[in-house]
């Protein structure tokens, strides 16, 4: 429970907040779309509260948006989209746009314009000791690398310029098969997924149905030429026994909605999450297992896919420490907010015995927008060659922690010698 929520709306209101926490000795959390599933938004000291600050202005040359700090990806669609353009988003229409960009930015466009990061051109940033200043290519360009990828660990993002691409629409939609055969329907995906091109992109879930029995959720999206989009999904309502498929040309931002009834604010939520070279790779086995275990119809697991545009980015090149093909697991359970001690033990001993259910196969690390507070072992594997480099980032720019309710921050390693 924070003990103060201070709700800005200028550069000036964050500067004051900023010295605020610090002079009181307050711990300091920043709120942008506030969508973060381990609640890092909050702190029980002072959060400085960015919900006020989204407007989003799209360039006279229609390449790209500025989009301020609170905004969330609804609201850069609502725009984009009767233009006939699109920013590089997450999977649901209500994640924050600072956060999923700065973290990484997974999402339906991955394979053909990269991770969200990749689109970001420029960042305004109030920094801990008061200044603002903005990171970009030439300028403040340690900062610029480290925010793509880095999280909130070094400053304030007030405003972000990132690239639009022009789509005019999607093909997307949900088509969902019978939990009972889900190992088949995973195996048929996982052999067809290589040869898909770039433009394809598929979301798996396995999730609670409308009668609290789990089933298979194939979220395909083609981003490619027009016409060309359900000759290449076609493969894929081929994989089981369909029971039904919302498969359409649509607007981008009405792709991202498919999930929005879903999103029950209130709710306690528990997540975990690994990377995996691909569900082929005994990925769709532990998965079925691991659902048959589910202790109540809230626990879920979705797959994102990284490949295409992303992976051909040098990993050096931003603080995103993984470049190369993979397969990012989501793993939650959410239930009630008032329910007693022992669902909440259930539900957390389920993600974390699912989690430790593919570490022989998943990779270093994990996503570091998923990482929970206090991984920072984890962290640390997940930035790779670029640990160094982001740890004296953070020492110039914040050397004293202001900025510590973010992803966790690696560990360099004169600190690992040092333990």
């Amino acid at each position: 429970m924070p003990r103060t929520v201070v709700h800005c709306r200028t550069l000036q209101d964050i500067q004051l907040a900023i010295v605020a926490a610090r002079s009181a000795g307050l711990s300091l959390s920043v709120r942008g779309g506030g969508h973060d599933w381990a609640g890092r938004a909050l702190c029980d000291g002072l959060v400085l509260d960015l919900s006020d600050m989204k407007d989003i202005v799209v360039s006279p040359d229609r390449c790209s948006a500025r989009v301020a700090g609170g905004a969330r990806a609804s609201d850069v669609l609502a725009l984009t989209d009767p233009l006939g353009l699109a920013a590089v988003t997450g999977s649901c229409s209500a994640v924050g746009m600072a956060g999923l960009t700065l973290g990484g930015g997974y999402g339906p466009l991955i394979g053909r314009f990269g991770l969200a990061l990749d689109n970001l051109i420029s960042a305004d940033v109030v920094l801990a000791d008061g200044r603002i200043v903005t990171a970009e290519r030439g300028r403040e360009e340690d900062l610029f690398w480290a925010l793509r990828g880095g999280g909130g660990n070094f400053g304030v993002v007030t405003a972000m310029h990132v690239r639009l691409h022009e789509l005019p629409n999607v093909v997307s939609g949900v088509l969902v098969y019978p939990f009972s055969e889900a190992k088949t329907v995973l195996r048929r995906y996982a052999d067809a997924a290589s040869s898909m091109p770039d433009e394809l992109t598929v979301q798996i879930g396995a999730v609670a149905g409308p009668d609290g029995m789990p089933v298979i959720l194939l979220v395909p999206t083609w981003c490619g030429a027009q016409g060309r989009g359900d000759a290449h999904i076609a493969p894929l309502l081929e994989l089981g026994t369909l029971l039904d498929n919302t498969v359409d040309a649509v607007r981008y931002g009405a792709s991202l909605s498919v999930f929005d009834a879903h999103i029950v604010n209130g709710q306690r939520t528990f997540m975990e999450t690994c990377w995996l070279r691909s569900l082929g790779e005994g990925g769709a086995e532990v998965l079925v297992e691991a659902m048959t275990k589910a202790v109540s119809a809230g626990c879920a697991i979705f797959t994102h896919e990284f490949r295409g545009a992303s992976s051909h980015i040098p990993v050096q090149a931003t603080a995103f420490g993984l470049r190369h093909d993979h397969v990012l697991l989501e793993i939650f359970a959410s239930f009630p907010d008032r329910s007693d001690r022992l669902e909440e033990r259930r539900h957390q001993r389920w993600v974390r015995d699912t989690r430790r259910a593919f570490d022989k196969i998943a990779l270093p690390g994990g996503y570091p927008n998923l990482l929970g507070t206090g991984e920072t072992d984890r962290a640390t594997e997940s930035f790779g060659p670029n640990v160094e480099r982001l740890v004296r980032v953070k020492q110039h720019y914040d050397p004293d922690n202001v900025f510590c309710s973010a992803i966790p921050m690696p560990l360099g390693r004169s600190a690992i010698a040092a333990e």
